[in-house]
C-alpha cells in the first residue's frame, strides 16, 4: 500500500513544501493538494518548490476541475511540470465543489468532466485532442505521462471512474461503504472492456495518531477530524437531492447522517473547529476517519487493503500535523513495506 500526504495550501507556501518534504523522509510516496484559487494559493506553483525540494515524491491536485482553467492549460501546466521534474505528477479531478461554488458557479456535470479526463490526459502525453471543436497537441511534449484520477462517490460517477479513469478517489474511510464503490468502479471497468485491477483505488480520510484510546485522547481527536464529516456531506447532499433519501441506488449508511444538515459556509471549509459540522455524529467521525493509537490505524488500513485499496492519502488538517507525518513514518507506514 502507497501513503499520501494532502494538505491546503494555506501561506506560508514554505510550510507546505516543509511538510511535503518531511512526508517523502517518512516514506510517503505521494503528496497532495486542495485546488480551490479563492480559498487557498495557487497549487501549481507550489507543485514546482516541491517538486524541486524532493526527489521522488509524486504530486497532484485532490481534486482539480475541469471549470476553473480550460483544459490545454491544465495540460499544458501538468506536462511543464513533468518535463522539468520527470513525470512525477498525477492529475486528480472531479466535478468541482468548494472551487465552483465559492466562486458562484454550479459543479460540472459528469458529461464535461468525462470528455475533460480525456482531453486532458491526451494533450499532456503529447497526443491530438479536440478543444471546443478544434484540434490540439502541444508539439513541445516527448514521453509525457499524466495518470488521470477521478474522485466519486454515486452511482453514475463510480461507472464513469471505472470506464475513463486511472484510479479513483475515495474520499472516506468507512470499509463497508468502502467496499461497495471499489465493486461499483471495478464493474464499471469490466463492463466497459478494462482491466478492474488497473484502476488504482485511493482512500483519502483524515488520520490522528493519539498516545493511547483514552476517551480524552480519541474525543479530542474527533473534534479535530468532525469538519470531514462536513466536507462529504456537501457531496452526499448532492446525491439526496438527485436520488432521494431512501435510494435503492445509493446506501443508506452514507446518506442518513445528512438529514440535519442546513447549510455549509466554505470560508471554513476543511479546517478543524468547523461550525458548519455540528451535525456530524460521532460515529461518522469514527466510520470516515482513521483515529486512535498506532495499532487501531493499522488494522483499518489492513481492512482496507484487503479491499483493493492501493493507496491511504492521509488528510492532515489538524493540530497534529507533524505528529501525525513523523507517526505514520515511524509505525504505520512501516507495517505495510
Amino acid at each position: 500500500m502507497d501513503f499520501g500526504l494532502v494538505l491546503q495550501t494555506d501561506p506560508p507556501a514554505s510550510e507546505v513544501v516543509g511538510l511535503m518534504r518531511r512526508a517523502e523522509r517518512n516514506g510517503f510516496r505521494y503528496g497532495w493538494t486542495f485546488d480551490s484559487a479563492v480559498l487557498w494559493q495557487e497549487p501549481f506553483v507550489i507543485y514546482s518548490r516541491i517538486l524541486e525540494h524532493t526527489t521522488t515524491l509524486r504530486v497532484g491536485p485532490m481534486v482539480t476541475n475541469p471549470g476553473t482553467r480550460t483544459w490545454e492549460v491544465t495540460a499544458s501546466t501538468f506536462a511543464t511540470l513533468n518535463e522539468m521534474y520527470g513525470n512525477r505528477t498525477v492529475c486528480g479531478i472531479g466535478r468541482g465543489d468548494s472551487a465552483m461554488r465559492v466562486a458562484g458557479r454550479k459543479p460540472d456535470t459528469l458529461a464535461r468532466l468525462g470528455e475533460a479526463m480525456g482531453v486532458i490526459r491526451d494533450l499532456a502525453e503529447g497526443r491530438e485532442a479536440e478543444v471546443d471543436g478544434r484540434t490540439l497537441r502541444l508539439p513541445w511534449v516527448r514521453g509525457g505521462r499524466l495518470p488521470v484520477w477521478m474522485a466519486a462517490y454515486g452511482p453514475r460517477a463510480l461507472a464513469l471512474a471505472g470506464q475513463k479513469a486511472d484510479g479513483f478517489i475515495l474520499q472516506l474511510a468507512d470499509p463497508f461503504l468502502t467496499e461497495w464503490m471499489v465493486k461499483a468502479v471495478r464493474r464499471a471497468a469490466a463492463e466497459a472492456g478494462r482491466d478492474p485491477a488497473s484502476v488504482t483505488v485511493c482512500v483519502a480520510a483524515p488520520a490522528y495518531v493519539t498516545a493511547d484510546d483514552s476517551p480524552e485522547a480519541l474525543a479530542h481527536a474527533r473534534e479535530q477530524c468532525r469538519w470531514f464529516g462536513g466536507m462529504v456531506g456537501n457531496h452526499v447532499a448532492d446525491l439526496v437531492s438527485r436520488y432521494g433519501e431512501h435510494s435503492e441506488v445509493v446506501p443508506e449508511e452514507l446518506t442518513a447522517y445528512v438529514k440535519e444538515r442546513e447549510g455549509y459556509d466554505y470560508s471554513h471549509h476543511g479546517r478543524a473547529g468547523n461550525p458548519s459540522t455540528d451535525f456530524v455524529p460521532d460515529e461518522i467521525v469514527d466510520r470516515f476517519c482513521l483515529l486512535g493509537p498506532a495499532g487501531a490505524h493499522i488494522e483499518k488500513l489492513q481492512a482496507l487493503r484487503a479491499l483493493g485499496v492501493d493507496q491511504f492519502a492521509v488528510y492532515d488538517m489538524h493540530d497534529a500535523k507533524e505528529a501525525t507525518i513523523d507517526a505514520y513514518g515511524a509505525e504505520v507506514i512501516p507495517a505495510f513495506a
